[in-house]
């Protein structure tokens, strides 16, 4: 690795340690109770070297948010993935898959992540869409590839996969945000469980194969 190299890569490290503390301290004390010392200290690198990194506070907001958004757009594919080879038993894997998916919703990193977007969007009006394109548009678009993929093999009846995946989705994060009173209350395992078993029941039965 050249020094050229070495330097370019502890750019990109140092850049996302501070994407990582801004939005740590972003998420226990919110946008207006935020200043840029605090993200540097959070950080442990001088203020002038976040400024020099991500200019001022609203620019190291919206990249935080993004940076978030990302890491928590990585963990759902990678439940998303699994579905590549379901096994045998399709509404088995599929409990599972909503299992884990929630599991991720009620992260903490995800849960911050929606309360800063609900907060901010009156001074960050296109928060929402730059947050939910990274979140939950790409989980949706990977879930319908799966869908149709196994609507394809006969293992689900013919149907519009994308509007099946929304569908799955809404079965899913529907309930659990209304146990969790929008994520104030934490649910455990088996609760968290039933509501995926009950979303996916819900869903066999409208998109089971035909018989």
């Amino acid at each position: 690795m050249t020094a050229t190299t070495r330097a370019s890569r502890g750019r990109i490290d140092k850049r996302q340690a501070i994407l990582d503390a801004a939005f740590t301290v972003f998420a226990r004390q919110g946008y207006a109770n935020t200043c840029v010392k605090e993200i540097a200290e959070e950080a442990g690198v001088a203020k002038p070297t976040v400024y020099n990194h991500l200019s001022d506070k609203e620019n190291l907001f919206r990249h935080a948010m993004e940076a978030a958004a990302d890491l928590v757009s990585a963990e759902n594919l990678a439940v998303v993935e699994r579905l590549r080879d379901p096994g045998d038993e399709l509404p088995a894997a599929l409990e599972d898959i909503g299992y884990r998916l929630l599991q991720v919703c009620c992260g903490e990193r995800a849960r911050s992540l929606r309360w800063l977007t609900y907060s901010q969007v009156g001074g960050f009006p296109d928060l929402i869409e730059a947050v939910q394109g990274r979140t939950s548009q790409r989980v949706a678009e990977a879930l319908a590839d799966r869908l149709a993929r196994l609507s394809l093999a006969g293992r689900l009846r013919p149907c519009d996969p994308a509007q099946a995946a929304e569908q799955l989705l809404a079965l899913l994060t529907g309930p659990m945000e209304a146990r969790t009173r929008l994520g104030t209350r934490k649910v455990s395992a088996a609760e968290t469980r039933a509501v995926a078993r009950a979303a996916v029941d819900t869903f066999m039965r409208a998109y089971g194969p035909e018989t």
